[in-house]
């Protein structure tokens, strides 16, 4: 297809959009390993209290819920929930052939909201302040997922 190579400026937004949230996601595994070696604890699996170099001193309550692992893990469960959504429809929605700046507001819109929602969550910021990031990417893939239905309606 003619729309799916990087020469089509509206693919290479969507391509460009689907690449950073999938970054985002992956570094949360990432995230959630480096917090639980700065905190020594919120580990989850009773074999991660054998002794090795990062867990020379290990303790039972390693293995006890510790918040500031378990809002990462919290994060990117959000993030695995709302990912797959946004990359189907973000992809269904340049095969209508919008407008490129529609597209751009769209998609990078939608990175936008939730590189804030993670910093909102991140930071412990209310929920109200979440919910407003969460929100404006959820309209977004609902408006995504509507334009495409009716493109295909129309069709």
């Amino acid at each position: 297809m003619d729309k799916l190579n990087l020469q089509n400026p509206l693919f290479a937004t969507y391509v460009i959009a689907a690449s950073l949230m999938i970054l985002k996601a992956v570094s949360m595994s990432w995230l959630t390993v480096a917090r639980m070696i700065q905190v020594k604890g919120g580990f989850r699996a009773p074999e991660d209290l054998r002794k090795t170099p990062f867990n020379p001193d290990p303790k039972p309550e390693q293995l006890a819920p510790d918040d500031r692992v378990e809002r990462i893990r919290r994060i990117q469960q959000n993030d695995l929930e709302s990912l797959p959504f946004f990359l189907a429809a973000g992809f269904l929605f340049v095969l209508t052939d919008p407008s490129l700046l529609l597209a751009r507001v769209l998609l990078y819109g939608y990175v936008v909201s939730r590189l804030l929602h993670f910093a909102a969550y991140l930071t412990a910021r209310n929920h109200e302040t979440r919910a407003t990031f969460w929100s404006v990417g959820s309209l977004i893939l609902v408006f995504m997922t509507c334009w495409t239905l009716v493109a295909a309606l129309g069709h």
